[in-house]
């Protein structure tokens, strides 16, 4: 069936007013498609007369992105208007309780030559954006508390470094001699795409005036605390007069687990709230009152426990911590409390979609606010706790803002800064079962023109992660690219997916090759049954989790035409203790579970091209496994190299980029390979390969 996108009355996407096909979309040119503007982030300053979002646009030689905030009219009849315009972009947008707007920029404006982020101010009252503050190793971000003028940020520090004048003195010493070398004493030494140390993060609390100074040090919140803030961000009380943060602690064995702290930021005095070794804890909002703090709550893995997230309530001063809404069969993300502490806004992954919940703090009731089959984000809620305003998007549109109203879940697009853009074709609902009976949900995106009369070919695309659903737009994995060209694509959540509820992830927790195998080919199956799918054009596709599944596909059915697997997991044993967090893949699989589930057993009975993916700073699966792929495919698949060394398969490589493909060039390259590899092996056409290749 077709699926409800929006409860407000805006025309459907890809269509004229008269509901006919439309002219050809961004999508069927990459150019129009990385110069799309792409909106993130919404904040909502103490009164709730302004939001203030951020879009990102392409530069002008068209290798990257810049970032400006824009204002939006909260009622919805003013025009979004543009707040900066820096060449080097501004992030990071947070209001002070007098309407200020503090951000981080590396604009001009610093002495410092190489740029460092640095915080700025723009006023209320209106004028130029003042900068505020400066310092070595940059400011990455800040906060503020709703009811004072506190600001928090957090900046790098080299670890012993005594102050702000040494922390200088020794960074200018390495750059001077050209040393980029790190030396560790734990773990872990990276993270993602980026290389952990020797910088650390802190907490700074800035002057209570908030006056212009760009040269006097900051006040430190977090002296002594080593790199236990890694992957973590402060919670600021509404008075201003507390902190709470999530401390990532080492263990035994390499492994870390994480605490909850509260941090005094008259004093800096550091206590330790929460420590339990059976589950990790971070911070959510603190209530109106100031008297209590939600707490994130995700039990730790072993290879039988799987994971699982829940809320709870503690007291600002320590205490009991009492489960909020315990028995909800979902993993909620905490947004922010209702003005008069009766109620927490969150948003959790429900059934292929991301709503907006309200849960009664007192009895743990939850009621579902929106009713779309959209996912929301960046929640704010007014002050007189009716409305709330958020970021919207689904795999129809791309993020918008939005208002909520809270008692009937009314959703209305305020008049943002980005027009939706027309799409290729129409989205619906698939529903199957898998093998042991549970039910498979699929989002199906069909291009224009499919019809019994015109059956189309059709793409199964594999969600990462692996726990994760196909319920939001993303920028880097746009199925309307392959609408555009022609192709049905099937985004399936099987076993392992969230939103479903925890038994959903329990069936595949530990054996990936079965019951998310299994989903995925009752998924496949139901989409070759269509009298608008042509059955003998038919790929796989995956990235990272997706990839690891691509590979697991391409040893166990030769059902698909091609294969792309992307940033992907082959020889389980080897990716284990060279990711970024190796930790916790060792308590995750036994060693039998290594090699019960690793697709590099089964080389020998791939026979389906494939093209292969990988980037060289990519951390989180290193490029061993791209290599390995590589290597194995040409020497023990079941069509491996030729004499001539000629083969089927190819192998797209980036040394510059990471887990995903993120410069504009890059992702114009990665979209026209796959394009052309697809057609080759599926539609049995030849087209030319990206001539930014240079062959």
């Amino acid at each position: 069936m077709d699926i409800d996108t929006s409860s407000d009355t805006d025309e459907a996407p890809g269509t004229n007013a008269s509901g006919s096909p439309g002219p050809a979309t961004p999508f069927h040119d990459l150019d129009e498609f990385v110069a799309l503007p792409r909106l993130s982030g919404l904040v909502m300053n103490a009164d709730g007369s302004r939001l203030v979002t951020s879009v990102a646009t392409l530069n002008p030689k068209r290798t990257g992105y810049t970032t400006a905030l824009w204002d939006v009219d909260p009622v919805g009849e003013g025009p979004a208007h543009r707040l900066t315009r820096s060449a080097e972009g501004e992030s990071g947008a947070a209001f002070l309780s007098t309407g200020d707007l503090l951000f981080t920029s590396a604009r001009p404006g610093s002495d410092d030559d190489d740029k460092q982020t640095s915080l700025w101010r723009l006023p209320a009252r209106g004028g130029e954006a003042e900068l505020l503050h400066s310092r070595p190793g940059s400011i990455s971000s800040v906060a503020t508390a709703t009811s004072a003028d506190t600001a928090v940020v957090v900046a790098g520090v080299l670890a012993g470094t005594a102050g702000e004048a040494e922390d200088a003195e020794r960074r200018t010493a390495r750059k001077d001699a050209g040393v980029a070398a790190i030396l560790h004493s734990g773990y872990p030494v990276r993270y993602w795409d980026a290389d952990l140390g020797p910088g650390e993060p802190r907490y700074f609390r800035f002057d209570a005036d908030l006056e212009v100074n760009a040269e006097g040090p900051l006040a430190p919140l977090t002296e002594g605390v080593g790199a236990a803030l890694r992957e973590s961000h402060p919670e600021l009380s509404p008075d201003g007069t507390l902190l709470f943060t999530a401390l990532r602690l080492p263990e035994a064995l390499g492994s870390q687990r994480s605490a909850l702290a509260r941090i005094d930021i008259a004093t800096g005095e550091r206590t330790v709230l929460l420590n339990e070794a059976g589950f990790d804890v971070a911070p959510g909002p603190v209530s109106p009152d100031g008297t209590t703090v939600v707490v994130v709550c995700n039990r730790r893995t072993a290879a039988k426990t799987s994971p699982r997230t829940w809320l709870a309530l503690l007291p600002v001063q320590g205490g009991e911590l009492t489960p909020l809404a315990g028995q909800w069969d979902r993993w909620p993300a905490p947004a922010a409390w209702l003005p008069d502490g009766s109620g927490l806004v969150v948003t959790a992954d429900d059934d292929g979609a991301a709503p907006v919940f309200v849960i009664d703090t007192a009895t743990g009731a939850v009621r579902r606010i929106t009713t779309d089959a959209a996912a929301y984000s960046d929640l704010a809620v007014s002050p007189d706790g009716t409305t709330a305003y958020g970021l919207r998007s689904s795999y129809l549109f791309p993020a918008e803002p939005v208002r909520i109203d809270l008692t009937t879940g009314e959703t209305t697009r305020l008049r943002g800064p980005v027009e939706r853009p027309d799409i290729p074709g129409t989205l619906q609902r698939v529903d199957t079962v898998g093998e042991d009976g549970h039910p498979v949900r699929s989002w199906l995106v069909l291009p224009e023109g499919a019809s019994e009369e015109s059956p189309v070919p059709a793409l199964l695309w594999i969600h990462g992660g692996p726990l994760g659903s196909w319920n939001a737009w993303t920028w880097r994995w746009s199925p309307w690219l392959l609408a555009a060209q022609g192709y049905a694509v099937l985004l399936p959540d099987p076993a392992l997916s969230t939103g479903y509820g925890q038994h959903m992830v329990d069936r595949g927790w530990g054996q990936w090759g079965k019951a998310p195998y299994t989903d995925l080919m009752a998924a496949t199956d139901a989409l070759v049954q269509r009298a608008d799918i042509d059955e003998s054009r038919v790929a796989a596709m995956g990235g990272s989790f997706g990839g690891y599944m691509a590979n697991w596909i391409a040893g166990h059915t030769d059902r698909f035409a091609a294969i792309v697997t992307h940033a992907s997991l082959w020889a389980l044993d080897q990716f284990g203790p060279t990711t970024d967090a190796a930790y916790y893949w060792k308590q995750e699989m036994t060693p039998d579970m290594l090699r019960d589930n690793s697709p590099h057993h089964h080389v020998g009975n791939i026979s389906t091209p494939m093209l292969v993916i990988h980037g060289d700073k990519d951390y989180r699966v290193p490029i061993g496994e791209g290599l390995r792929l590589w290597y194995e495919l040409l020497s023990a698949s079941r069509r491996p190299a030729a004499a001539d060394g000629t083969t089927v398969h190819r192998f797209l490589y980036f040394p510059d980029e990471n887990h995903w493909i993120l410069k504009p060039q890059h992702a114009k390259v990665w979209y026209g390979v796959v394009e052309a590899f697809l057609a080759s092996n599926v539609l049995g056409e030849e087209r030319e390969l990206p001539p930014e290749l240079g062959l």
